[in-house]
């Protein structure tokens, strides 16, 4: 990583973060697979598949291994804010795509097309570039440093204009276009998930601290951190369950992605000053190395919407996607894959991404 002075080792607690968001990933893209299985094994006892309000997968023992994968994962993911900074740790998370696309190849018999081992690959390479060229966590020894961090001036700006403009999606441009343009609901889920990272990091910060026998549950700074990460996650929970009961899995998803990371790291920048004390060369390299990840996710994206397709269905003059013009503009996909893997992959997704 890149310093004023140079070329700089990787933090011991910068480790930590990586290996946990590395084993995040993994879980996380793995417990895609199990509850998939685990999905399909219930729809054919039952007869009712999930996504059309079967609930026979609760009873599915497949389908729990999944959850509790999942957890592990979210939880490993959790503990990675609290060692490494928002802008090393978020574009690692487009590692649990891979795993997630890689298993599907080989488990679920989903063919992996080859820009899509290509967008594999694009990931791989720009969350390397990331890991190179990330600043240092900062030391914060107490709660209060963090709420000075989140009460300075910029900061509250930033806080101020998320919550102006989420109010004003919610209540004035999602009753008219929310179901006709997918920015509406996934711009409201990524500007509330990049508060909710900062409050995660914040709170996880606070309960290191505490276990390293410094309390900061005593202090009230702590439980309005928990207050904010309620209050955004099940606002993101909400409005992304919107997008993908309205729109196509495989436009919702990138999208929230791409803006979900950006809007992160860009919060994260400005509480944390991640790049203060960097140089010109290593924050180039970081958002370079993000914008590789970011295209890297989107080319998977586009790779698996193709796939599900079937070959009769695309004629000799098809693009290889349905237009990204025709789906912001709100004219819905027809879905001509079968109901029950659409089902299927609504209900994971919501279970996953938020």
């Amino acid at each position: 990583m890149g310093g004023v002075g140079g070329e700089q080792e990787l933090s011991a607690d910068n480790v930590r973060g990586i290996v946990l968001a590395l084993i995040s990933s993994g879980f996380i893209g793995g417990s895609f697979i199990i509850k998939k299985k685990g999905l399909r094994r219930a729809a054919a006892a039952s007869g009712i598949g999930a996504g059309v309000g079967g609930h026979s997968y609760l009873l599915e023992p497949l389908w729990w291994v999944g959850m509790i994968t999942m957890i592990v994962g979210e939880i490993a993911n959790f503990v990675a804010y609290a060692f490494a900074p928002a802008v090393l740790v978020t574009p690692l998370g487009a590692l649990s795509i891979i795993v997630s696309a890689v298993l599907a190849h080989f488990i679920l018999k989903e063919r992996l097309q080859a820009l899509g081992v290509l967008g594999c690959v694009m990931c791989i390479t720009g969350s390397m570039v990331i890991v190179i060229h990330a600043p240092q966590e900062q030391e914060i020894a107490s709660v209060k440093e963090i709420w000075k961090l989140a009460t300075q001036p910029s900061f509250l700006l930033y806080v101020a204009l998320v919550i102006v403009m989420v109010s004003v999606l919610m209540f004035h441009f999602s009753p008219l276009w929310g179901q006709s343009n997918v920015l509406i609901y996934t711009a409201i889920c990524s500007l509330m998930g990049s508060l909710s990272v900062m409050s995660v990091k914040a709170l996880g910060t606070s309960l290191k601290l505490t276990f390293e026998g410094t309390n900061q549950l005593v202090y009230p700074e702590t439980w309005f951190f928990v207050l904010v990460v309620a209050t955004c996650v099940l606002t993101q929970m909400n409005y992304l369950n919107k997008a993908l009961d309205t729109f196509n899995t495989a436009i919702v998803s990138p999208i929230y992605y791409v803006m979900f990371t950006t809007l992160t790291i860009l919060a994260s920048i400005i509480m944390f000053k991640d790049w203060s004390g960097q140089s010109l060369g290593s924050i180039t390299s970081e958002i370079c190395g993000l914008i590789v990840v970011l295209s890297g996710t989107i080319l998977l994206h586009v790779t698996k919407d193709y796939e599900r397709i079937p070959q009769s269905k695309i004629g000799i003059y098809a693009p290889l996607s349905p237009s990204l013009t025709t789906r912001l503009t709100g004219e819905l996909l027809d879905h001509v894959e079968d109901g029950r893997t659409s089902d299927e992959e609504k209900v994971l997704r919501r279970q996953e991404m938020f």
